[in-house]
């Protein structure tokens, strides 16, 4: 019956036996009812606490004997307004229910509104209105690439109804809610800037273990031995330095010695969601955002008791061929996370704990993990919300170098031995510590004004051994924020705010040394009849405690032009990079050769430019492209010169480079809708302008092909990827002669689903396909893993 139809197969009745309202968890399981709670929100608390002090007078008290009719007036009234308060507080009830498609497989992420409530369903489809006044009352479900639905009920004082629904594929797609590209929550097709998702589905489908897979698979993203790429924005310096800003729930994560980022630090099971802006985004984030920004969205603390297990164990492969075998046993790994949450209307936590273990595939490359994370929420009023989360995350893992080359190993006669490391290398280890805290108050005064305050904390801990160094660095941030919209409706939005940072470091190879920001930024956007302009920028003073400050002014403006031929977006703005403590004063030796500080160095800077468009087909299928352009200078980069005749390494600026190219995405359901399919593909021209030659470390063809087919309760899939041969590298030296070839790589997986259990089977690298991105480093080798999941 069109966009807002009745839904199909619904069925909505009164709780079994009149039980009482749902109080504080979702009903799971058929049978299950809990009892109402006596109080909710502010008023109902003011009740109970009248409740208590209304008791029969302690023995032994004397009353007086008589009471004026002012005094039985005010006692009436009392006892009335007690009574009232409890009859309201028991006059609210509850709807519950779940979302389900056709074939009745539960439908995720499926939005019920009703008149002052709001509730999301899990990923049993289940949801929960608490509270709802009775009579009745209009439900309004909406879920991307399904009808939006409709249902009136009728809800009993004091009891709970059950609403089941069916939702409908649609021909008109709901765009879905990001909240980093602008700082603040907007629909998709609003952002001047290309933004990638990946789902909590897309997660559970592909049954990953870390962090870094479930950001590899975004369109446009590459990883070169754990260093991420947005387009080619940073290629490959061993980690130091990243172009890329990571986000957990909006706070800056990145460390503060290196710059880098610690993909374990926040277990995967954590992670709800994760969004990928594409583009400098210095104009809100400052420094680190020069090729972009990657946001971690954790998964909210959901009402009531609730459990989830995951545990994974598999195998890795032996090389395909006998010469290059370095074992005699089969390499495994297996891991375990255990998180367990509890909330009420006003105070939720959970926690989650988890270990992992992993041989290895190559020769020294065992490691072991040890992690935990939480969060607590608690809701003082409608509105309002305080957040306290953090994670902390212990590593000890062999270091596995450069693999062995002629003659540094039992080379067994060959050129170079992909599996194994030279003798002079063995023993080198590493524990890695690393975590965070974050506080994050919000409040929405108003339909028309909402501000956000947070402090964070950052820290990592690192010990070497052979070679012995060490290092801890803190990193100290706060912002206060605001969004500003006039009449309360979304054609005008403000959004300003002030942000300081410090950073510190102690260590043997760093030094001890110490950094801090500045900044403000603002950004507005208004709609001019169907086109919508933003345009804001930042402000930022960088600088050595002790030394000069640094400028930088980073601005951007943005169009959004939804027209017949899709919604088209357009966006020019400025991105710039501060060096990072390790990168001015690292002092040490690498490959042989000794690394020397250079304290002047300056902030890399860019301009970047894009134009894009995204067009839906209904909800059969959805494209994006867009095309970029960015020209950088001063890039921070590792060099080696020569000082009476002994070579050095050294971060210097002395780079101006060129990155353009398009990317695009498209997703489909062809045929039906238990086939969903996707292309992503990336070509990329990126040119040193100082020697007219390729930049390193940046593959020019990117492409991954994915398809998922699902009917209840399995579901099979694959992935895809392939990777141009790299044309150039860096600090190649002995393994700069090493054959490259281009990436061909197939992912497979199973899976089988069954409330409250989940089972997943995924071989990565399913053709044993053996292949190097960076120096001297061998990508995985086939890899088989089962994850087993209990949800409760």
């Amino acid at each position: 019956m069109g966009p807002g139809g009745v839904g199909e197969g619904r069925h909505a009745h009164a709780a079994d036996g009149r039980h009482a309202a749902p109080g504080d968890r979702l009903l799971s399981r058929r049978q299950r009812h809990d009892e109402a709670r006596g109080r909710r929100g502010r008023r109902h608390a003011h009740g109970y606490r009248l409740r208590h002090r209304l008791r029969q007078p302690a023995p032994g008290l004397q009353l007086l004997s008589t009471l004026s009719m002012t005094g039985l007036r005010v006692g009436a009234l009392l006892a009335l307004s007690c009574v009232a308060v409890r009859a309201w507080g028991q006059a609210t009830g509850v709807v519950y229910g779940s979302a389900s498609d056709s074939s009745g497989a539960p439908i995720a992420d499926v939005r019920i509104t009703t008149a002052g409530a709001a509730a999301t369903s899990d990923v049993a489809g289940r949801f929960r209105l608490p509270g709802i006044p009775p009579g009745r009352v209009v439900l309004r479900f909406a879920r991307l690439g399904y009808r939006v639905t409709q249902d009136t009920v009728v809800v009993p004082a004091g009891d709970s109804v059950r609403v089941d629904v069916t939702l409908r594929p649609s021909r008109f797609a709901l765009e879905p809610v990001i909240v980093t590209a602008a700082k603040r929550s907007q629909l998709l097709d609003q952002s001047a800037t290309s933004v990638a998702l990946v789902s909590d589905s897309d997660l559970a489908r592909r049954a990953l273990s870390t962090v870094d897979e479930a950001v590899d698979k975004a369109p446009g993203v590459l990883f070169l031995n754990g260093q991420v790429n947005i387009r080619g924005s940073s290629g490959f310096v061993e980690g130091l330095g990243s172009r890329v800003l990571l986000l957990v729930d909006g706070v800056p994560a990145n460390e503060a010695d290196r710059g880098g980022i610690d993909w374990d630090m926040l277990p995967l099971d954590e992670i709800q969601r994760v969004e990928v802006v594409k583009g400098a985004g210095s104009s809100l984030y400052g420094s680190a955002a020069f090729g972009g920004v990657i946001n971690l969205l954790t998964r909210d603390v959901p009402v009531g008791f609730h459990g989830r297990v995951r545990t994974t164990a598999g195998a890795y492969a032996d090389p395909p061929d006998a010469a290059w075998r370095f074992r005699d046993y089969v390499g495994g790994l297996g891991g375990l996370d255990v998180t367990g949450s509890y909330g009420t209307e006003a105070i939720r936590g959970s926690l989650t704990l988890g270990g992992r273990h992993s041989d290895g595939y190559r020769e020294q490359d065992k490691s072991d993990q040890w992690e935990g994370a939480g969060k607590a929420e608690w809701h003082p009023a409608a509105g309002t919300r305080v957040t306290a989360s953090g994670s902390w995350t212990s590593h000890q893992y062999q270091v596995s170098p450069p693999w062995c080359e002629s003659g540094q190993c039992d080379d067994r006669g060959l050129a170079f031995q992909p599996f194994m490391i030279g003798t002079d290398d063995r023993g080198a280890s590493t524990r890695s510590d690393k975590g965070y805290v974050a506080t994050t108050v919000e409040r929405t005064a108003s339909a028309g004004f909402a501000w956000q305050a947070r402090a964070s904390w950052v820290r990592t801990h690192f010990t070497d051994s052979k070679p012995d160094d060490w290092g801890v660095a803190n990193r100290y941030g706060t912002e206060l924020r605001g969004t500003l919209q006039p009449g309360g409706d979304s054609d005008r939005v403000v959004t300003v705010g002030v942000e300081a940072a410090r950073a510190d470091v102690t260590s043997d190879i760093f030094g001890g040394h110490a950094q801090y920001e500045l900044s403000a930024y603002g950004e507005g956007e208004r709609r001019v009849g169907s086109v919508r302009l933003s345009a804001g920028g930042r402000v930022d003073e960088i600088g050595l405690v002790g030394g000069a400050l640094g400028g930088q002014v980073s601005p951007r403006v943005g169009v959004v032009w939804p027209t017949r031929l899709g919604t088209w977006r357009g966006s020019i703005g400025h991105g710039f990079r501060a060096p990072s403590l390790a990168e001015r004063f690292v002092s040490t030796v690498a490959f042989g050769i000794r690394v020397v500080p250079d304290s002047t160095l300056v902030s890399e800077t860019a301009w970047a430019f894009e134009l894009g468009d995204a067009v839906s087909f209904g909800s059969a299928a959805r494209l994006d492209a867009a095309a970029f352009w960015t020209d950088a200078r001063q890039l921070i980069e590792p060099m080696f010169f020569e000082s009476g005749g002994v070579p050095y390494i050294q971060f210097r600026n002395v780079l101006r480079a060129r990155l353009r190219g398009f990317d695009l995405s498209f997703v489909a359901r062809p045929l039906t809708r238990r086939l969903e399919t996707s292309v992503a593909y990336t070509f990329l021209d990126a040119r040193d302008l100082g020697t007219d030659s390729v930049l390193a470390f940046r593959p020019r063809h990117l492409l991954t092909l994915a398809a998922d087919y699902s009917l209840d309760p399995f579901s099979l899939g694959g992935d895809f990827r392939y990777v141009s041969r790299i044309e150039r590298i860096e600090l190649g030296l002995s393994w700069a002669d090493d054959p490259r070839v281009a990436a061909r790589v197939l992912d497979l997986r199973a899976g089988w689903r069954r409330d409250p259990w989940s089972a997943r089977l995924l071989v990565t690298n399913a053709l044993n396909y053996i292949y190097s991105l960076t120096p001297g480093t061998l990508e995985p080798v086939r890899t088989a893993s089962v994850v087993l999941t209990w949800t409760y």
